[in-house]
């Protein structure tokens, strides 16, 4: 069976998007940081008779990221890896002449450096995959001015980058950027908990990503709301 690691597995996107793939048979490697909610999310997608190994921690951890790649590799390799953790750098999130440089230095960290030293740990069973591929969560704040996501965007900009240039010197895997549009996720709450507008369940993106994996088109940056309407 293929395997996935997958950061930020707890709730939301990330939960949503293991649910999904141990539908389909996929082994697990969850990762988020709070214990007691990732363990309940494994032990629900467990009930679909896939292995799923739950590891708590931090990103930023080198040490947590080797953890992820070598249960990865227990299970039978990396076929798939999911870049879905995220940090705002504040919360609420402020303008930049307010934004706390090291808030900025977090999101970065996080969104970004982590991303690319989990890639690192797992490249050379990326490589040996049958058909490895690389999801890097994004946003539309990497590519568009929006008052406030300043430092969120740009490491999420950053993080774009790293995806497009990996493409190009892997070209034996797909690397996928993929903005998921608007979602109705904790991390929008805590950006701008004073927006009560309603927002897409992050289950309605998950066919998007799935259509990445059934159709595996080019490496690149996509939109969700683009995959769902071709799908259509």
């Amino acid at each position: 069976m293929p395997v996935a690691i997958i950061t930020g597995a707890s709730k939301g996107l990330g939960r949503a998007f293991a649910e999904a793939l141990a539908e389909r048979g996929w082994n697990l490697v969850l990762a988020a940081r709070t214990p007691e909610v990732l363990e309940g999310t494994a032990a629900a997608l467990a009930s679909y008779g896939t292995r799923v190994t739950a590891l708590p921690g931090d990103v930023t951890d080198a040490g947590h990221r080797a953890e992820l790649v070598a249960a990865a590799w227990r299970l039978g390799g990396v076929d798939l890896l999911v870049s879905n953790a995220s940090a705002l750098g504040a919360e609420p999130l402020v303008r930049l002449a307010e934004l706390p440089l090291d808030g900025l230095r977090r999101a970065l960290e996080v969104n970004t450096v982590a991303a690319l030293g989990l890639v690192q740990e797992a490249l050379p069973l990326l490589r040996s995959a049958a058909a490895g591929a690389v999801i890097t969560v994004s946003s539309d704040a990497a590519a568009e001015a929006y008052e406030t996501w300043g430092g969120y965007g740009a490491s999420k900009a950053a993080l774009d980058q790293l995806a497009a240039v990996l493409a190009a010197e892997e070209p034996g895997l797909r690397v996928w950027a993929v903005d998921p549009g608007d979602m109705a996720t904790d991390l929008y709450a805590a950006a701008v908990p004073d927006d009560d507008d309603p927002r897409p369940d992050p289950a309605d993106v998950v066919p998007a990503l799935l259509r990445l994996l059934d159709e595996r088109p080019a490496s690149g940056r996509y939109a969700a709301p683009a995959l769902l309407e071709g799908r259509r």
